[in-house]
């Protein structure tokens, strides 16, 4: 499983990019992507999202 965007709230800032420690998100068209493949289910990129965008569910 991986993170999930919500994309109503995403504003594209790339805050949840820079602290991915596995490189599993990536911004286009102003808007988070998530690599299922590579994300790790951490959880560190919903604990950095300023406008809690991001969940583990």
């Amino acid at each position: 499983m991986a993170v999930k965007v919500d994309l109503d709230k995403c504003n594209g800032c790339g805050t949840c990019t820079e602290a991915c420690p596995a490189e599993a998100l990536s911004v286009a068209d102003e808007k988070v992507v998530v690599n299922e493949d590579a994300c790790i289910d951490c959880g560190v990129c919903v604990d950095e999202c300023p406008v809690n965008a991001l969940s583990l569910d």
